[in-house]
């Protein structure tokens, strides 16, 4: 079986009682997500990040930034879960408590079955208020042809993604909940990150101040590599249903 979780730690992980897994980009770009960089092709390659994705962008050009994002929702609709999804879904029934940290903003955990997800970064699904912050729904943009269309609270606000832009801080509940598992978690999964982009890079080192195994999965290394109690060297969707498959095996042995 390719990407074996070492038997020490698997027994460790099914005897785990809170079990936190942090995801990055390399967790979506399986399902065909490409990263924010990687996406700036065609038209949108002449533009920096901080033309597309800060407050003062789309203060500036909230058509220009609005029009960003339904390209890359475009892509987040039409791509589905992987087998790395799934096998997180499949980990959660058999553990009984995975709690998933996710940088990402496509919502591909929710849409795979993954109950217990804290969202770091916001959703790209998702739209706000650019002002109160409150969230727009759905069948409001539809009725509206502005671009972006007006907030539905406040007169001279707009629908903005409900995603955290370029110098913009973490939503607090989130990071509180994040830090909160990180902190009680007996067994930490770091799938797909750099570990460089901070507070998240620091959750998987927080665990591990606390007495968590630590499981890096990654096709490469990271900061993050020499502090793993196992570093697995592959994709997240080849990884994780290794993993559960182990687990399976373990449990009917």
């Amino acid at each position: 079986m390719p990407y074996r979780l070492e038997q020490s730690l698997l027994e460790k992980l099914l005897k785990a009682r809170h079990v936190m897994v942090l995801t990055g980009a390399g967790m979506s770009a399986e399902s065909g997500i490409p990263t924010f960089r990687d996406a700036q092709t065609g038209m949108w390659a002449q533009y920096r990040p901080e033309d597309l994705a800060t407050p003062q962008a789309f203060e500036q050009h909230p058509a220009r930034v609005w029009n960003w994002y339904e390209d890359r929702r475009k892509m987040v609709r039409d791509a589905e879960p992987h087998a790395g999804h799934l096998a997180l879904v499949r980990m959660a029934a058999i553990l009984g408590s995975v709690r998933i940290v996710t940088q990402n903003v496509d919502g591909l955990h929710q849409l795979a079955g993954s109950k217990r997800v804290v969202e770091l970064h916001g959703n790209i699904n998702r739209s706000k208020c650019s002002v109160s912050h409150r969230p727009i729904s759905r069948e409001w943009l539809q009725d509206s042809d502005e671009q972006p269309p007006p907030s539905p609270y406040v007169k001279h606000g707009k629908a903005r993604p409900d995603v955290v832009w370029f110098g913009e801080v973490l939503p607090q509940e989130a990071l509180d909940e994040a830090m909160a598992a990180a902190s009680h978690c007996d067994f930490c999964f770091s799938v797909g990150t750099t570990s460089l982009v901070q507070p998240a890079a620091g959750l998987p080192l927080l665990a591990l101040q606390n007495g968590a195994a630590l499981v890096e999965i990654n096709p490469v290394g990271t900061p993050l590599s020499m502090h793993a109690s196992q570093c697995i060297r592959g994709p997240a969707s080849g990884a994780l249903s290794s993993i559960a498959d182990q687990l399976t095996g373990l449990l009917n042995a």
